[in-house]
């Protein structure tokens, strides 16, 4: 599928399947066993993703591409820098808004739109926690050559890592008619992505294990 292809169909699925659980999973409300293990696994990826960072962000644009409900974007805007935060659903961007504390909302931004929208302009540092995780490696190398003449520092990114559970699940979802699919992750090995880059270095950093929660963090340098 092409990049425009997955990314309406991330678009339909957050919009009209999975807003009300990615709400309460994204909130302080008490979710199932297995939710709790993703929501523990999103917590430190994070914490990873924010690590790769400057401790001090006073006068960092920053861009969290597929920011969802907003939880990355507030931690970085209370760090000091100034948050654009885009993201392909207008249902999330809405929860983004109204979760927004008072005390932060002049160094926030929320849009709904496309996370490479180049008419969103520079930025020194770009976060992407699991928003492209349902692309090809073709598709990122592409993603990261296009955001590379604005970024003047880093992306930190992630993806699903090639293990065996995910291969499995990624083989029996594309067993399902295309109509009654949720996206698809589809599992990467950073070395094998980091070969297809040729706009830049890509760094592998570190993979998180929390339960159903299986995610690798990666640093891209333009």
């Amino acid at each position: 599928m092409t990049y425009e292809a997955t990314r309406n169909n991330v678009e339909t699925y957050f919009d009209r399947t999975a807003t009300k659980t990615w709400e309460r999973l994204t909130s302080d409300a008490p979710v199932s066993g297995i939710r709790a293990t993703v929501r523990a696994g999103r917590d430190r990826m994070r914490d990873l993703l924010i690590a790769q960072l400057p401790d001090d962000l006073h006068g960092a644009r920053i861009l969290d591409a597929g920011c969802g409900t907003g939880a990355l974007a507030f931690e970085l805007a209370a760090r000091g820098a100034d948050v654009v935060g885009v993201d392909i659903s207008p249902q999330l961007i809405d929860i983004a808004e109204k979760r927004t504390p008072d005390d932060l909302r002049g160094s926030l931004s929320f849009s709904a739109g496309d996370m490479l929208d180049a008419g969103l302009g520079p930025f020194d540092h770009i976060v992407a926690m699991d928003s492209m995780i349902y692309y090809s490696a073709d598709d990122i190398a592409r993603i990261l050559e296009g955001i590379a003449p604005r970024l003047y520092q880093n992306m930190v990114f992630t993806v699903a890592p090639r293990t065996p559970l995910l291969m499995a699940m990624w083989r029996v979802g594309k067993l399902f008619p295309r109509s009654d699919r949720s996206p698809t992750m589809v599992p990467h090995s950073p070395e094998k992505l980091a070969a297809k880059v040729t706009s830049g270095t890509l760094r592998n950093v570190e993979r998180v294990t929390s339960g159903f929660y299986i995610s690798n963090a990666l640093e891209f340098r333009a």
